[in-house]
């Protein structure tokens, strides 16, 4: 005898209350639902059922073979259930959340890859630096710059979020190249208002005693800074990603390499059950893919 299919048909005479109803549920004779049920009482060397021309009733063995059943046939199909999910051509809509500057400046440009890849995904990147609610904003995936507060969200490693300090070559010609921190108190330092307190130019001016001169212009977009530091505004101290290719074109002059801040650590959150679903799995495995900490 199939033991599962002797499981499932007991667990069927049980729920519908009779070997009838059983039989005809899997399209079985009555007298083949009694041979399954008396294998199983074979194999367990105890009676499952007591049947009366009235009613049949659980023994105290078939009570617990009853639920230790039904929770293994839940278990199997939750498994072909998960499998065929897995199995699924990922498609549907997408809502992700990243900051302004990395999702700009490092996410951006690696969607149209991911676009072309999965052609029945469309995606929704939404782009601010307040931190959101990932349920109420509805986001599959969320992308974290910083120290992470304990969450119940799978939280996978990227890799760090670098800065750098540049300026104008005109800039530098009118006020000099600043060769240590201190010096900095000579020099207009553009401020960015989203930094936490203690980052940025407070985190130079704490660790090397520093006394930069913030505040003439203070803006809370990485990019206007970057305008503002192009046209010889002053130096700005933003994520490495945002001021690479200036850097690398002489539009901009990297200063003070030695004297950066730290890196800040970079996650990409999800919720564990949503995983599975084929259309934020591939997402994940690309992003990890190419933006994964080395």
């Amino acid at each position: 005898m199939d033991r599962l299919l002797s499981m499932e048909l007991f667990v069927a005479v049980v729920d519908k209350g009779s070997f009838t109803a059983a039989a005809e549920a899997f399209r079985l004779s009555q007298p083949m639902v009694g041979k399954h049920i008396a294998a199983l009482e074979a194999r367990l060397g105890g009676k499952l059922l007591v049947r009366t021309t009235r009613r049949q009733q659980l023994t105290e063995l078939g009570a617990l073979y009853f639920q230790r059943c039904k929770a293994i046939l839940a278990d199997i199909q939750s498994a072909e259930d998960g499998l065929a999910i897995l199995q699924q051509q990922p498609k549907g809509h997408l809502r992700v959340n990243a900051s302004v500057v990395f999702g700009a400046c490092r996410l951006a440009p690696l969607l149209g890859e991911f676009m072309a890849r999965y052609p029945d995904i469309s995606l929704q990147l939404s782009l601010e630096d307040e931190l959101v609610d990932p349920v109420i904003g509805g986001y599959d995936a969320l992308f974290r710059v910083g120290h992470l507060q304990d969450s119940s969200m799978v939280a996978r490693p990227l890799q760090p979020y670098c800065f750098m300090i540049a300026a104008s070559p005109d800039y530098l010609a009118r006020r000099g190249v600043p060769q240590h921190p201190v010096d900095l108190a000579d020099h207009d330092c553009l401020g960015f208002s989203n930094w936490r307190k203690g980052d940025g130019w407070e985190q130079l001016a704490h660790t090397y005693g520093a006394s930069p001169r913030v505040g003439r212009i203070d803006c809370n977009h990485g990019q206007a800074l970057r305008e503002l530091a192009l046209a010889g505004s002053g130096l700005v101290l933003l994520a490495e990603a945002l001021l690479r290719q200036d850097i690398a074109t002489g539009r901009l002059v990297e200063v003070l390499p030695g004297f950066l801040p730290p890196p800040k650590p970079v996650h990409l959150l999800y919720f564990p059950d949503r995983h599975q679903l084929p259309k934020l799995r591939v997402f994940v495995d690309f992003i990890v893919e190419r933006l994964g900490a080395l």
